[in-house]
């Protein structure tokens, strides 16, 4: 069984910041956080940014520069800093978490709302 939880979201206002985290096991098999996405009403679920095991780090040009994807390994545990909010980064946020065990599988949170108002 595989358990991923995510917290931090809320409503904030723009130019402010929110932190979100997301921690993730499983009951037989080791699985890694390893990346936000979003997704906006009517749009479709779109990458955000993305960290392997060694801290290599991906951002979409949209959060570049105001958004940081960090990782505690100890904590297996993947967070996303996001600072200079925007009303267009209102999404609902997931993590995603894989596994070496089943690496063709993506494994996803409940989603998190995040709402910038302005």
């Amino acid at each position: 069984q595989v358990h991923i939880r995510e917290s931090g979201g809320g409503l904030v206002q723009a130019g402010g910041s929110l932190r979100l985290s997301c921690a993730a096991s499983g009951s037989t098999f080791r699985i890694d956080p390893t990346g936000w996405y979003r997704q906006a009403p009517g749009k479709e679920r779109e990458l955000v940014a993305t960290i392997s095991s060694g801290g290599t780090t991906n951002y979409a040009d949209s959060v570049k520069g105001r958004f940081t994807i960090s990782r505690d390994n100890a904590a297996n545990t993947v967070y996303l800093q996001m600072n200079s909010l925007k009303s267009e980064d209102t999404a609902v946020y997931y993590c995603k978490a894989n596994s070496d065990y089943y690496p063709e599988d993506d494994y996803w949170g409940q989603g998190t709302q995040v709402t910038v108002s302005s």
